[in-house]
Formats: structure tokens, C-alpha cells, sequence
């Protein structure tokens, strides 16, 4: 798949994608990085360790996050992605669900779409997608984690998500696929997910887990999100035998080190 001017070989390979939030409120790092020259340093520093994709967000989506409006998002995001695209070379990600926001986020240079509703929330996001070219990710979320069949009714939701998008022109060889770990679940959902991501693998697209910091881990090991770091390495060391290939994580040295362990015990051998 190719995501802005960079080949990314999902059969063989495994992926670090560094967050980097530039909202004041985001449970693991609001404020730090919400000004230009803070988020391109901490940009070079993730990829100095391993970072591969750069995703920006402008809303906080933690629980009980407060919703803020496009023009808000766009101010936060769009003069962030013009910044690292003019400075490095990387493909960069906008964490959205608003067409708005999104389209305002290409036209600054963003290569992927990572759209937590799956393009639910407002469809046209998909049309942005489709007209601009750029790849998406089409993360599992629901309102309430009500299930008939849990791991069956994610495969369907999902594959609903991928139905919307080819209906509005975007690419198959440009969609990924997210679990939707912390969203819409209970803690024992999130536990099983992440087991079961080999099924999401199974439809046939990449998949990207984002695990990073999350309660999840939390509740594991009964710590604050600063504390989960060596929780998360072992999310990415379980998803990458289950068939994750982009790891969404802030702590991108560490993650990378854990990815490479995992893969040199698949496969490194053979």
C-alpha cells in the first residue's frame, strides 16, 4: 500500500505509528505537543526511534471527551501536518471523523484518513477519501457495547465501514482496519479483541491496533497512563503474532524494540 510518496509492504513487514496529539486534553499527553515547533521535535524524535507514520489529532477522544467544533479541529491540526510535511519526510495521518476537518487536513498535506467511526459518523468523509486519493483507517466503534455475537458483530461492523467507503470510490488497496481497542467495549471485549485480531486480519486488509496506554492495560495492572508502557509493548507483541501490522503508540522506541523481538521469533529464524 502506498501511503503519501512511501511503499508500505504489509505481508512482510510491521509498522510504528507515533501519535501525537495537538489537543489540550487527551488522557495520556494533552497540552505538550498543541504548539508548532513543540510537535516537531517531539516528530523528529519518534522518527529517530522507528516511526514510519505520524498521526495528529486535534480532538481528544477519551472518555467523556467535550466534542469541539471543525473550525477548532482544523485550526489545531491543519498548520501541524504543513509543518512536519514541509520539514520531513513521512507520511502523516489526521485522527478524524469530520469530512471537514479532513479535507482541510489533505489540502495541508495529510496522506491517511483515520476515521474512529468507520466513516459512520458523517459519510462524506469517505468522499474526501475517495476524491483525494489517500489511504483510510476505518476503526470499529459503537455508541453502547450491546453485542448479539461479539467478535462476529465487529467483523460485520466492520465490514460495513469497508462497504461505505467502496460505495463512495475509495480504493480497496487503500483501506485499513482497526479493532477499536477502548471504543464501544467492555474491559473484557477489549481483552478479547485484541486476542481475535487474527479474524480481522482474516477479511483481508491490514490492521492497525491501537492499544496505547489505554484503560485496558490499566485495569490489567492497576496503573496511570504514564505507567502503561511496558502493558502496551505486550498488546504489540500479541498483535503482531495475531496479524497487526501498524501499531498506533506514543511510546515509539520502546514499541519498536518489542516489534522487532516478535518478529525476529516468528520469522527472523526461517
Amino acid at each position: 500500500m502506498r501511503i503519501g510518496n512511501k511503499e508500505f509492504d504489509f505481508q512482510n513487514e510491521a509498522y510504528i505509528m507515533g501519535i501525537l496529539n495537538a489537543t489540550p486534553d487527551s488522557f495520556s499527553d494533552g497540552g505538550q505537543y498543541n504548539n508548532i515547533d513543540a510537535a516537531l521535535i517531539r516528530t523528529e524524535k519518534m522518527i529517530e526511534e522507528g516511526a514510519s507514520i505520524i498521526d495528529v489529532g486535534g480532538e481528544s477522544t477519551r472518555p467523556g471527551y467535550t466534542k469541539i467544533s471543525d473550525s477548532e479541529e482544523i485550526e489545531r491540526v491543519a498548520p501541524i501536518i504543513q509543518a512536519i510535511k514541509a520539514r520531513f519526510d513521512v507520511p502523516v495521518s489526521v485522527d478524524t471523523y469530520k469530512s471537514r476537518v479532513a479535507s482541510a487536513a489533505v489540502d495541508a498535506g495529510a496522506d491517511l484518513i483515520n476515521d474512529i467511526w468507520g466513516f459512520k459518523y458523517d459519510e462524506k468523509i469517505a468522499e474526501v477519501t475517495a476524491k483525494a486519493g489517500v489511504a483510510c483507517c476505518l476503526m470499529h466503534n459503537k455508541e453502547e457495547a450491546v453485542y448479539n455475537n461479539y467478535v462476529e458483530d465487529v467483523l460485520t461492523e466492520l465490514s460495513q465501514c469497508i462497504e461505505i467507503a467502496l460505495h463512495h470510490g475509495v480504493d480497496k488497496n487503500k483501506i485499513i482496519l482497526d479493532p477499536g481497542v477502548g471504543f464501544g467495549k467492555t474491559y473484557e471485549n477489549n481483552l478479547e479483541i485484541i486476542d481475535k485480531c487474527d479474524r480481522i486480519a482474516n477479511m483481508g486488509y491490514p490492521v492497525l491496533l491501537g492499544t496505547s496506554r489505554k484503560s485496558v492495560i490499566g485495569l490489567t495492572l492497576n496503573n496511570v497512563a504514564a505507567e502503561r508502557v511496558v502493558g502496551t509493548t505486550a498488546t504489540t507483541v500479541i498483535g503482531y503474532e495475531r496479524g497487526c501490522r501498524i501499531f498506533r503508540v506514543h511510546d515509539v522506541k520502546e514499541n519498536m524494540e518489542a516489534l522487532k523481538m516478535a518478529k525476529a521469533i516468528c520469522e527472523g529464524y526461517r
